[in-house]
């Protein structure tokens, strides 16, 4: 068989390969960092455990074709040697993740201060997707808090552009709110029943109050130590018509009513395990638990709906379950906890196993 005729069949060989591979669905999947063999659960044994690690996202890597497992190794290295897995030699990951939520369809929306973008982790599309542009002609400075918004509508809150934006299902503009109100917006979060938007205006010393329409309706709080005051409030959280705050340089989480009236706080500095340093992020899970990041300390901070604490997980390092300065904290509807783990730029995703596991 001469050259040209083996040139011709590597070629057509290749072709037919393309045309396969460029059918393949691509699949998100939680991939593992630091993973031992045996399950990482969280308290050890021999107490229950009520935690396990369920993965990390990193970016493009997250997503496989759907029979990835199942192919050679020889078609796993053409995929990736055409590019058509996503393993390119510069794949897009994160870098400095900061918050995110999770919408009713399962995508999983991630803030990053260093790429100035959403990321956006598509289960339904299978493909990673990046906005960077929080306008027609504006890309995003330092996107920190996101939100849902109005049906189809996410909100992100930038702090450098002092301003809460609104995008479509397609990450393009339609809309944005707090220019000529906010100082550094960082925080955020939205009572959907009300249609009131809460932002942690950090630089000012309060949350201001935000209806759907973007009209500034009031400000909660101003800069102290007293209840209702704040120092630096960074991350929020909107759950059972109660909105949480991390009181940052007060070291503290004070929660209020839906109307903005303190109904409680707990937090204190202190070298104990459940004391708060520098808390960020903030979430609540369907039973009422309160998570709390401890960024200093590198922990995830675990408080029954009464503040008392009921565990801490972390540490600093790139293991499972360990942390470098992580941010914020957010939960899905099925009890899956998201801790932006800002300087090993990851997300690690835990499940929460309920009390009765």
């Amino acid at each position: 068989m001469n050259l040209r005729r083996i040139s011709t069949l590597i070629l057509l060989a290749l072709s037919m390969s393309l045309a396969g591979c460029a059918e393949t669905h691509l699949v998100m999947n939680l991939s593992a960092s630091g993973q031992d063999a045996e399950p990482k659960i969280w308290p050890a044994p021999p107490d229950e455990p009520r935690y396990r690690y369920a993965g990390e996202l990193t970016g493009e890597d997250n997503f496989r074709p759907d029979n990835w497992a199942n192919r050679s190794t020889a078609s796993k290295l053409f995929e990736w040697l055409v590019g058509l897995t996503g393993f390119r030699d510069e794949p897009v990951v994160l870098q400095r993740p900061q918050s995110g939520m999770v919408d009713a369809e399962g995508r999983i929306y991630v803030t990053d201060i260093s790429r100035g973008a959403v990321y956006v982790f598509d289960k339904i599309a299978g493909e990673l997707k990046v906005w960077e542009m929080s306008g027609d002609r504006e890309r995003f400075v330092a996107p920190i808090g996101i939100a849902s918004g109005m049906p189809g509508e996410v909100l992100v809150a930038d702090a450098e552009l002092h301003s809460v934006f609104r995008l479509n299902a397609d990450g393009k503009s339609v809309g944005e709110f707090g220019r000529d109100a906010l100082k550094r917006p960082t925080g955020l979060a939205r009572d959907a029943q009300r249609g009131r938007v809460y932002v942690a205006d950090t630089y000012a010393h309060d949350i201001k109050v935000f209806g759907d329409d973007g009209k500034l309706l009031k400000a909660i709080g101003q800069r102290g130590e007293e209840d209702g005051q704040f120092n630096f409030p960074t991350y929020l959280a909107f759950a059972g018509d109660k909105l949480y705050v991390t009181d940052t340089l007060n070291s503290r989480v004070q929660i209020f009513d839906a109307d903005g009236n303190m109904v409680g706080k707990f937090g204190q500095r202190g070298l104990f395990v459940g004391n708060m340093v520098r808390p960020k992020g903030v979430a609540v899970d369907s039973t009422g638990n309160i998570y709390v990041v401890e960024s200093l300390h590198d922990n995830l901070l675990i408080f029954d709906s009464q503040g008392r604490t009921l565990l801490a997980i972390g540490g600093n390092g790139k293991n499972a379950g360990e942390f470098y300065l992580p941010a914020g904290v957010w939960i899905d509807s099925q009890d899956q906890v998201y801790i932006a783990d800002m300087f090993n730029g990851r997300i690690t995703v835990l499940q929460f196993l309920g009390s009765s596991q």
